[in-house]
């Protein structure tokens, strides 16, 4: 069951503008990779649903959030199907991503109260998962659609609300782009927990990393 109520998420996601996410099936580093974002400054983390018992991973770092990490706001992405995102829920996911726009999960997380970022490719994408209760719509893949889309649409309809994934870096140029472009948060995988830092565990790298990171898109916002 979710530790933040939906405001408390959304909330979040406005004011740290970042989303680290990841993948790996070994609990022990994943808790280590959240533990060096959380003292990097982040409070809000996606682990990506991409292996197998990859839930299991899941609940072991939504327990270890829970009591070492009280302010981290976890969720999960790669969710394709209603059951998938009930069962990451009842694990404690804080909120739920998807790579496209699937209106089975929009019904589930509406009722449990917990926020849904699916995929969406177009403007008439936006529009139905804006009528299906999305307060925020994740542009994937961001690198192929770029900020000239978000602008395009945040032109004439200022109400809604675009994460980028894919394609983001932690460099001022790049995250200048996005968010002059009217981005609300950027998803950050590879570009900023990389398979260099997960394979050297070189956590006082990411710690570093997501310190600047985040600073950099205060810098950018203000």
């Amino acid at each position: 069951m979710a530790r933040f109520s939906k405001l408390e998420v959304l909330h979040m996601v406005s004011k740290q503008s970042m989303m680290p996410l990841f993948y790996h099936p070994d609990l022990s580093l994943g808790q280590e990779v959240i533990k060096a974002c959380y003292e990097g400054g982040a409070r809000l983390l996606e682990f990506t649903n991409r292996g197998d018992f990859a839930h299991e991973t899941f609940a072991g770092l939504s327990k270890f959030c829970a009591k070492e990490l009280p302010e981290m706001i976890l969720g999960v992405g790669s969710i394709n199907d209603a059951g998938t995102a009930s069962l990451y829920i009842q694990l404690g996911a804080n909120f739920i991503v998807s790579a496209s726009l699937r209106e089975d999960i929009a019904k589930i997380c509406n009722r449990r109260k917990v926020p849904y970022m699916p995929g969406c490719g177009s403007l008439t994408e936006v529009g139905q998962a804006e009528e299906l209760g999305c307060d925020i719509v994740k542009l994937f893949p961001g690198s192929v659609y770029g900020p000239g889309f978000i602008k395009a649409i945040t032109g004439p309809q200022p109400w809604t609300h675009i994460m980028p994934t894919g394609g983001v870096a932690p460099t001022e140029e790049n995250l200048s782009a996005w968010f002059d472009a009217g981005a609300i948060c950027v998803g950050m995988g590879s570009k900023l927990i990389s398979k260099q830092i997960i394979q050297d565990r070189d956590f006082d790298s990411l710690r570093s990393k997501t310190t600047e990171a985040l600073q950099i898109i205060q810098k950018v916002r203000n």
